[in-house]
């Protein structure tokens, strides 16, 4: 079944590839992701037994997380990617629809991968398949965005390369002999070399966290965010940076069994906090709406960081924090999308009372903008809330501190500019745009919304089940 997840997305790729007519191969992109999330739900339910040293492909519980986060996210992103074709009916769409599903191939690779090599390699495909999204529109931006992208990139997946080889390495030197295989490391973690560990550690920490868009690694994200169509940015807000964070995990678990979670937690506190700051600095007077999101996805993915170094009772709320934020950037991303085709424009200056033009996706827009600065009753507002607690009860009150007040800018900062794009009567050049909110284009993101809040409300007993196994996976209690 696990083959199932990689091989029918890129089946339904070779036949977007072939299918001459523009208009129906983006219903390709339903097809296979229902059927994918169908599988999915499917491997999920089924109890598999724990895989064996030396297994290739396997579902551990924070693998069947982000496998389950990103099938459900590229679910409501096809269909919402169906609306948007048919709006952009003048250019061909076949490498984009062909990238879209060879990404969902790659990310479930990562997801099943047990061999760090391995997860090397689809980690690198997911690069390389996600990229030419970022060039649909053709223009001057968007060529610099995408070689931004693979530039800064392909920096940080080599740095992850040489830091996989210390890994491997650090076997050698500790006498253990050398091996990529995940449960054979986590087995001889002890044993490993020390300077060899760390500074594997060290290296893919840089290398996965410019995947993910760490500070000071982001440097690729406000533009690629930035020129990328809306849905893309989902994509790359909830799909891309999600698995390269389940690849650093793999990281973090072999080098807390080693006896090493003293020394990198505070590499990962510092690196989170620090993501969080850079982050709401630049959203203070942002005036582009989409580089705003980016730099959202910049402060979440620190707030991932800051729950991974505080460890223990935190690591359940990291969990949830996964599945919210990227439910929550779907939201903004589509929405924001919306918006943007009804203006032509990011920018604030020219952007204003979006309430009147699309009502639906600026209301969605400001729900989502509350949702992901942690307002209560959504999703991240929980997520967030048990990472918090978890500081506290650590006795890590300085952490606790930051935390809040880099929370507080960040929310003052977006919401100026959320604000400005959704209040006021709208320049009057807007008024001959043709677009209007669609049933596709609307859909897909109120389904989100709901999710966002429903996790918010309640977690349902299944997912507080997976997230409980993964947390105690990592080493925590939830």
């Amino acid at each position: 079944m696990v083959f199932a997840l990689i091989l029918v997305p890129l089946l339904f790729a070779g036949l977007a590839a072939a299918l001459p007519s523009n208009r129906l191969r983006p219903w390709l992109l339903p097809a296979a992701a229902t059927l994918h999330f169908g599988l999915t739900l499917f491997t999920l339910a089924r109890p598999a037994p724990s895989p064996l040293p030396g297994q290739g492909l396997g579902l551990a519980p924070p693998g069947a997380l982000v496998l389950l986060v990103v099938s459900g996210l590229f679910l409501c992103c096809s269909f919402y990617a169906v609306g948007y074709l048919n709006y952009r009916r003048e250019r061909s769409n076949r490498i984009f629809v062909v990238c879209l599903l060879c990404f969902i191939c790659f990310a479930s690779l990562v997801a099943l991968s047990r061999n760090l090599g391995l997860m090397w390699v689809a980690i690198e495909a997911t690069t390389l398949s996600t990229a030419p999204l970022i060039y649909f529109n053709h223009s001057k931006k968007s060529i610099e965005a995408t070689w931004k992208y693979l530039l800064v990139g392909s920096v940080g997946i080599a740095l992850a390369l040489l830091g996989t080889y210390c890994l491997a390495y650090s076997g050698i030197a500790g006498g253990c002999g050398a091996t990529m295989d995940f449960q054979t490391l986590l087995a001889v973690a002890p044993r490993l070399s020390k300077p060899w560990l760390r500074a594997a550690f060290a290296l893919l920490l840089v290398g996965y966290g410019t995947k993910m868009g760490l500070a000071p690694m982001h440097t690729w994200k406000p533009d690629a965010y930035g020129e990328a169509p809306g849905v893309v940015g989902a994509i790359f807000a909830g799909g891309v940076t999600s698995v390269a964070f389940l690849a650093f995990l793999r990281v973090y678990q072999i080098d807390a069994a080693a006896g090493e979670a003293a020394f990198s937690s505070r590499f990962l506190l510092a690196m989170g906090l620090f993501s969080m700051a850079v982050a709401g600095l630049f959203m203070v007077g942002q005036r582009d709406f989409k580089r705003s999101l980016a730099y959202s996805s910049v402060e979440h993915m620190g707030i991932l960081m800051v729950g991974l170094g505080l460890g223990g009772a935190a690591l359940y709320g990291t969990m949830l924090h996964v599945a919210t934020n990227a439910a929550t950037k779907g939201v903004l991303f589509l929405s924001a999308g919306n918006i943007h085709r009804a203006y032509s424009s990011k920018s604030t200056d020219e952007v204003s009372g979006a309430m009147r033009r699309v009502p639906l996706s600026a209301a969605l827009f400001l729900a989502g903008f509350l949702a992901i600065t942690g307002s209560p009753p959504f999703g991240p507002f929980v997520s967030e809330f048990s990472i918090l607690s978890a500081a506290f009860g650590a006795g890590s009150y300085a952490i606790a501190a930051l935390f809040l007040l880099f929370l507080l800018v960040v929310f003052v900062g977006m919401g100026r500019t959320v604000l400005k794009v959704v209040q006021g009567p709208g320049p009057e050049e807007s008024s001959t745009s043709p677009y209007r909110d669609g049933f596709l284009t609307a859909a897909p993101i109120v389904l989100l919304m709901l999710l966002v809040l429903g996790l918010g409300l309640c977690i349902p007993p299944p997912l507080d089940a997976l997230l409980k196994s993964a947390a105690s996976f990592l080493g925590g209690r939830s």
